[in-house]
């Protein structure tokens, strides 16, 4: 197995327990703390496809700008959980999570085998080609942008105002 490989299989097995964590964490902190460490192991996959203006963008826009806006909504809303009252899911609850979970698998298994390269073809180049994406999103999806930037301040309203209404 080749260097790459193996730091490849690293990052992926990274990304797979800390996304595991994110869900099955009981305190909020603690699993938004685990999804900023996703974010790095995605960004080094990321950084091995050659794709390395997404991978930039993944740090700075995802772990930093997106993270501190989510953390920021934990300790605005205080969202803890009492520790003395503890929920058990019922069995139902878990036959159910597993056939979900079972079922994505599944379907992303399908989607891999769907868009996988044949041996021997390459991708195109200026993938990840950060001249190319900068005009993309300048120009074709501009709109698209600039919504989600509003879309973004609206929730920090929003979270401040519901916060606010607590207090009184």
């Amino acid at each position: 197995m080749h260097g790459l490989q193996m730091i490849f299989l690293v990052l992926a097995v990274v990304a797979l327990v800390s996304g595991g964590f994110v869900i099955f964490q009981r305190h909020p902190l603690r699993s938004a703390l685990w999804l900023i460490v996703n974010f790095f192991a995605v960004a080094g996959i990321y950084l091995l496809a050659h794709a390395e203006f997404i991978a930039a963008i993944q740090v700075i826009v995802y772990a930093g700008a997106i993270m501190v806006l989510f953390l920021f909504v934990i300790m605005l809303l205080n969202l803890r959980q009492p520790e003395a009252e503890v929920r058990f899911m019922h069995l139902g609850q878990k036959v159910g999570g597993i056939v979900l979970a079972g079922f994505t698998v599944l379907l992303v298994i399908y989607t891999v085998g769907k868009v996988a390269l044949p041996p021997g073809k390459s991708a195109p180049l200026g993938l990840g080609n950060t001249e190319s994406i900068a005009k993309l999103l300048f120009t074709d999806y501009l709109l698209p942008f600039e919504v989600t930037s509003v879309l973004l301040l609206v929730a920090i309203v929003g979270a401040v105002v519901l916060a606010k209404s607590r207090l009184k």
